[in-house]
C-alpha cells in the first residue's frame, strides 16, 4: 500500500528534467497550475519532518518499506487512488499540499556525478514553463534570475535542507530499532467478517517506544523527535477516514481471496 511511487530514473511526477539557464530560457515564463491533476493518480507523496504537524491533520503519515525508509502522506490507501483530487482535477479546499508537490515542476538536481553542486531544473513536460505571453518571468535584465526564480530557488534549497533533517530523523528511528512492519485491518459494515487488510508500510512500534530508557526519551524530547513521532502515531487514526473517503467516492478496494485489499 505505502510503497512510494517511483520512476526508473526520475523522481515522482517528473517525466523530464532540464537545467534552467538564461541562454536557452531568456524570455520564458512560469504560470501556475490550473488544477492538481498531476497528482490525481498518486496515493502517496513524500513529506519532510518539518511538515509532520501540518500534514498529520489531513493524512496518515507512514514510512516506506525496505531500506532507507521515507515518510509519506497517504492521500489514498490504494495505488492510483487520491481521495483529495476531484473529478475536475481540483484539490479539496483547505487541505495541506506537501512541499514535494508544491515545488513541482522545479527541483534542485545534481547534473554531474563527479560534483555535489545542485542546479535548478524544471520538467519541460509540465506545461507550465515555456514561452508564454503571461506568467512570471524567469529572468530579468542581463540574464539575472528574476525575483520569482530567486523565490523558487530559495524554496527548493529549503526543501533540500528539510530533506536532510528528514534523513537524519529516519536514521535515528532505525538506530533505535523503533520501526516495525505495519498492518491495518478495516471492516465495512456490510461485510464485517472480511476486513480489508493493508500492509507494505512501516510505522513506529509503540511498545518499543515505551520501553526506551528514560534518558533516551528525554533526548528525543529535547531534539524535537518525540513530537514528530507522536504526530506520526496520531495520524494513523486517519487510515479509516481515508478508507471511508475512498468508499464514499466509489474508489474503494476489491477484496482479494487472501483477505488483502487490492
Amino acid at each position: 500500500m505505502a510503497s512510494a511511487p517511483q520512476q526508473p530514473q526520475l523522481p515522482l511526477f517528473y517525466k523530464d528534467l532540464m537545467p534552467l539557464n538564461s541562454r536557452d530560457h531568456s524570455g520564458w515564463k512560469s504560470k501556475p497550475f490550473q488544477d492538481a491533476s498531476f497528482i490525481a493518480g498518486t496515493h502517496a507523496i513524500p513529506v519532510t519532518v518539518d511538515e509532520f504537524v501540518d500534514a498529520q491533520r489531513h493524512y496518515p503519515i507512514v514510512f516506506t518499506a525496505g531500506e532507507n525508509p521515507l515518510p509519506i502522506a497517504l492521500m489514498g490507501l490504494n495505488e492510483g487512488v487520491n481521495t483529495f483530487v476531484g473529478e475536475d482535477g481540483m484539490l479539496t479546499d483547505n487541505v495541506y499540499l506537501p512541499a514535494y508537490a508544491r515545488r513541482y515542476p522545479f527541483m534542485l538536481a545534481r547534473l554531474r556525478d563527479d560534483s555535489d553542486e545542485l542546479s535548478l531544473c524544471f520538467d519541460p513536460s509540465s506545461g507550465v514553463v515555456g514561452e508564454f505571453d503571461e506568467g512570471n518571468e524567469l529572468f530579468a535584465g542581463e540574464g539575472e534570475p528574476s525575483d520569482f526564480t530567486k523565490g523558487v530557488l530559495d524554496f527548493c534549497q529549503k526543501f533540500e535542507e528539510s530533506g536532510q533533517r528528514t534523513k537524519a530523523f529516519t536514521e535515528e528511528l532505525e538506530k533505535l530499532d523503533l520501526l516495525m512492519d505495519g498492518e491495518i485491518a478495516i471492516t465495512m459494515n456490510e461485510n464485517p467478517e472480511n476486513p480489508f487488510t493493508y500492509r507494505g508500510f512501516r510505522m513506529v512500534d509503540e511498545n518499543k517506544l515505551r520501553e526506551l530508557p528514560t534518558e533516551t526519551v528525554e533526548a528525543l524530547n529535547k531534539s524535537g523527535m518525540l513530537m514528530l513521532i507522536h504526530a506520526h502515531l496520531f495520524s494513523l487514526n486517519l487510515m479509516r477516514i481515508i478508507f471511508g473517503r475512498q468508499a464514499q467516492q466509489g474508489k474503494g478496494p476489491q477484496l482479494a481471496g487472501n483477505g488483502a485489499a487490492n
